[in-house]
Order: structure tokens, then sequence, then C-alpha cells
């Protein structure tokens, strides 16, 4: 039987005991009275198991250190009555690895046995295999009354953070989502021990008290639930000095609180069933999803999965964490419990949105919390991580705040069509609409173009232009049958669809070209199978070249042309079209060396041609 441990024995015969790790870790034996002689033997296995846990930045290693030193203070004070010893021998390194399989356990019974000593822990499934093994053995249950570390004198009614670090002031965040400030107080910057101190204390509490617990515990990096307070704890080598972040909802609301309009707050209850919610880190994004799970928890059955669980949501909502650090097996574990609907805090990596996914795929609905800077990021996140076709079957409505509102709302709608920009039927495809939910005004085109996948904005005054693409054997095809004709003139290709081109070259050449009555141009369009219209190079326009710099890295060949962001470029070889080049925001067009267009300008580059650029 396991029995309760009773250091207050009225013998005056020594006690010895044994401690495991765990009952280390508790704090137990060195708050305890000692008032008959005590030996507490300490196993090497126990103390180098501790040793390795701390040197791999693990909080519970620096805990288990600092109890045992703790023990030997109070040794010394009432010294003939505690004596603490160090005994046995330090474990292999084949018996660390199989730590998790009980070999280090087995280890600290033998010091027990061998030394006729009582085994201490607060495992239980060590007191138990202790008993079994004829071992004497106590049981002690983790203090519950500790000294606690007074969070809540740290916070004020509007402190949403707070952050001690070392070396440096404590400082508060203070505020409401998207209007908060730095607050410094206390009078002298933090120290190291300072900060092991306080963690050491908020560790044993998020271990004992109830609502508590240790949600991530790496190298570096200890992430605590201690009630309401999201507490991460990192030290070297995950960061620089040791820092200590207590985060603390400060408001809790329903869904009555947002000024939604009737529109939405119908759909957000009665239609949508794969919603993104979006925004910039503190813009309220989890505050949002708190009300909108609580409500959906009035009639159906909800259920969260996070890492951490730090959603503030009501008693018949089950938060998940992954299990074994996996997503994927939590979601699969959660398919058996059937929910309703899922609320997913937040997704990052591709396997969140796969995860995402599949459980939209099964007919579950989904509410996740994305981090972005637009609302449109929140779907491009989506891009190349799950098929195009699906995406509006995974997700129906984006949502978007700002410092505690929302401050737009968009859906998603699939047909085929010609995308905007475009003329030609041949060019209908299946597009992705994205517009505006209250104005249901068209925002965004999301399809494929050539081999890739692009969102292209739709402005109210200009549409964009969107240049076809043909493969380049089609183009070397072209090329070498209009070289028959004009071998000494420059040629430009512009392709308008994949069964229409239009052939530029000098003025005297167009007539060769065409032919009597046509003649000419009309074989070579049955030859090639296109059709094609024939102009002169100077229908071009008349706009200064553009300067460009080109450079080749390791992946990508890098076009510049810093004063021409966010436009599209045309690149010529003497005279010749050589491709496309979409200029992007800063300035700069990256090309993937083993793309067709990268391989291409390569090329052209080792052959030691000049290379030109004009406006489309």
């Amino acid at each position: 039987m396991v029995r309760s441990l009773n250091l207050d024995e009225t013998s005056q015969e020594t006690i010895r005991i044994v401690p495991d790790t765990s009952v280390i870790i508790s704090g137990v034996l060195a708050d305890r009275k000692y008032d008959i002689p005590t030996e507490i033997l300490i196993p090497r296995v126990a103390l180098s198991e501790l040793e390795y846990q701390a040197n791999l930045g693990k909080a519970t290693g620096y805990v288990g250190l600092y109890e045992i030193k703790k023990l030997k203070e109070v040794a010394d004070a009432i010294d003939n009555i505690l004596d603490i010893q160090i005994i046995g021998e330090r474990p292999g390194l084949e018996q660390i690895k199989l730590a998790r399989g009980g070999e280090l356990d087995e280890l600290i019974r033998q010091v027990a046995k061998e030394n006729n000593a009582k085994l201490v822990t607060s495992d239980r499934v060590q007191a138990l295999v202790a008993e079994i093994d004829g071992i004497r053995t106590e049981y002690v249950k983790p203090k519950k009354e500790i000294s606690q570390i007074q969070i809540e004198d740290f916070f004020t009614g509007d402190t949403m953070s707070v952050h001690l670090r070392e070396g440096v002031l404590p400082m508060a965040k203070r505020g409401t989502p998207g209007n908060w400030y730095l607050e410094k107080f206390g009078d002298l910057p933090l120290k190291r021990n300072e900060l092991q101190n306080i963690a050491t204390e908020l560790i044993e509490r998020a271990k004992t008290e109830r609502g508590s617990f240790i949600e991530i515990d790496e190298p570096g990096a200890t992430v605590l639930q201690l009630q309401q307070y999201r507490i991460v704890i990192t030290h070297p080598p995950f960061s620089d000095r040791s820092e200590i972040t207590i985060v603390r909802p400060i408001v809790t609301m329903t869904i009555d609180d947002y000024d939604l309009s009737e529109k939405l707050r119908q759909r957000i209850e009665e239609q949508a069933e794969g919603i993104i919610v979006a925004g910039r880190p503190g813009s309220g994004k989890s505050t949002f999803v708190q009300a909108i799970a609580n409500l959906f928890a009035e009639k159906q059955n909800v259920a969260t999965l996070e890492r951490p669980r730090d959603l503030q949501v009501g008693p018949t909502i089950t938060q998940y964490a992954p299990l074994g650090g996996d997503f994927e097996k939590a979601a699969e574990l959660l398919l058996l419990i059937r929910p309703d609907f899922v609320a997913f805090d937040e997704m990052r990596r591709t396997v969140d949105f796969r995860v995402f996914a599949d459980f939209r795929m099964a007919g579950v609905g989904m509410l996740g919390v994305v981090h972005t800077s637009r609302p449109v990021d929140a779907i491009q996140r989506l891009i190349g991580r799950v098929e195009l076709g699906v995406i509006p079957q995974i997700v129906d409505t984006v949502i978007y705040m700002d410092s505690g509102r929302i401050t737009s709302v968009y859906y998603l709608q699939m047909l085929v069509k010609v995308p905007s920009g475009m003329f030609e039927a041949d060019l209908a495809r299946p597009i992705i609409e994205i517009k505006d939910f209250e104005t249901d005004k068209l925002l965004y085109e999301l399809y494929t173009f050539g081999e890739q996948v692009v969102v292209i904005p739709i402005g109210s005054t200009e549409k964009q232009k969107v240049i076809p693409k043909i493969s380049e054997e089609k183009r070397n095809t072209i090329l070498s049958v209009f070289e028959r004709y004009v071998p000494y003139a420059p040629l430009e290709i512009e392709p308008l669809s994949e069964n229409r081109i239009i052939v530029r070259t000098t003025k005297e050449y167009v007539p060769q070209i065409i032919g009597k009555n046509g003649l000419k141009i009309k074989e070579i369009e049955q030859q090639l199978g296109i059709r094609i219209e024939v102009r002169e190079i100077d229908e071009m326009g008349t706009e200064e070249k553009i300067p460009i710099d080109i450079s080749v890295k390791k992946k990508f060949i890098m076009i510049r042309a810093q004063e021409h962001p966010n436009e599209l470029l045309v690149l010529y070889v003497n005279g010749k079209q050589l491709l496309t080049a979409k200029i992007g925001q800063k300035g700069i067009c990256r090309i993937r060396k083993t793309s067709k267009d990268g391989k291409r300008l390569i090329r052209t580059l080792q052959e030691g041609k000049r290379i030109s650029a004009k406006k489309y």
C-alpha cells in the first residue's frame, strides 16, 4: 500500500530516505520541518537527470537543481539533524536515452533498496512499481500551498501584458488592442537570478494549481497556462537573455459587443462554415474568435485546437492541444468525437492549413485565426498548401480585424469566365472571385496563369493588363518561320492568346510577310495553326528604354528597375522580344533559374547579348 510521507515520527532513530526527481522538483522536502535525525540520500542518477534537463534549457531542470541547493541550505542551518548526501554512479548515455521508458527510475529504486532506505516520490507510477518490488515507499502529493508570485500585482485594469527581461526595467503593455503603449515600472533592472526565482515559482504553481499546466517545455523555452495568464519563459540558447512574458486577456466579449450588420451576423450564424479571422498580432482576433465560439456552443458541439490553450471559452467547449506535438494526430482523434464546429487558434505552418482543410472537407465547420497584414493575404497563405480549386470550399468568409474592430469582410466564389483585363473568349478559365461582403464589389481574381497561380487586384478605374504566355517551343517555331522572310530585321512576338499573336517588324519588311493579297501570311497561318496580325515595330510606341540591372544569384535571377515598381516590362534582345517581367513593389522581379524564362535569360547573358526593356 502506498502511504503518505510522515517525517514527524516519534522515534529518534535516524530516518533514511531516497527522493526521486519528481519529489525534488515539487519542493516538498525543502519546506518540511525536521525534528529528528534524517538522512536524505540523493541518487546521482536524479542529479544527472536534472542537470541534463537544465543543459537542454528546460525550466524543470533548473527548478530541481535549485530545490537541491535549497535543501542543502536547510541542512546547514539545522546541523546534526539533517544530512544530505549524493550517492551512486552517474548514468550512462544509453540509460539517459531510455529515461522515458523508466530506466532512470529503476536505477533510483535500486539505490533505495541497496541502502535500506525509504523511496519518496510524487510519481504514482514510480510509487506503485516500488511497492510491487518490495521497496518501502512514501507517496507525497505535490505541495498545494507554495510561496506564490503575486502576478496580479503587476497588472492594472488596462494592462495587456507584462514583460520581464534580464538587465532591463520591467515593462507593461497598457491599453486596448490597437491602442496601447509601453510603460516601465520598478526601480532597478532585473537580474538573472531574480528571473530564475520568478520562473521557478511560476512553474511550481502551474504544476499544482487547478486549471494550470505546462503547455510547452523545450530547450530554452517553457510555456505555461496559469489560470487566465499565458506565460512564456525563455533563456539562452533560445533567447539572448532570460525573459518572462505574461499575457492576460483584458476583456471578454460576446458577439453582441461587436457592431455587426444584420447581414454579416446572419452569415456567421447560418451560412458561413469556413471562416478565417485575420489581422496583425494584438488586433483582437482571438477575442473575436472566443465570442463566435461561445455563440456556436449554445446550439452545437464546439471544440478548439490551440497551442497554447489560452482561449477564454465556456465550460461546454473542450480545448485540445497537439497530440504528441502533432496537430494531425489531434485532428484524427477529434473527428471521432464528431464536433460540429472547431476553432483553430493560430494557423502558421503548412500542416495547420492542411488540418483546417481536412476538417472542412469532412463537413466540419471551421473557424481559423491567421496573422496577416492585409485581408487578401489570409487567402494567399492557402495557395500551394491546398489545391486551388477547393479553396472556396475550405474558406468562404474572411474577417479582418484591426484595433479590436472588424474593418473588412470578404467572401469567395468560383465561376468560369474570362479574367478581367483579357478579352479573348478562349482565355476563359475557372476563377475564384474575392468580393467585399457588404458592397458585393469584386476586389481580386485568383486563377492559374501559365505555370503560376496569380492574385490580380481589380481596380475601380483601371483594368489590369495580363499577358498570355506561349511555350518556348512554340515561340522558337514561330521565330524560325518568320526569320526566313526577315533574316536581318528585328522581330517582336506578342501573344494575345494561345491561338493568336501579333508579329512586329520594321516597316520595309511588313509587305514581304503579308504578301500579295495577303496570300503569304495566310500560308504562314495555316502552317503554324494560329491567327497572325502583322504590324510595324514603331506601333509599340515611343517610350524611352527603361534602365534595368540584371544579376544572377544562387537560385534566382534578379531584375531591378527601382523607378518602376508594380509595372510590367518587356525585355528585348537585338529588337526581338525575350520575355515579360512583372516588377514587384520594391522594384525587383525574381525569376527562378530553373524556369523556362530563367534558362532563356541565362543563355542570353552567357552569349553576351545586350538586353533592353520597355514598358508594356
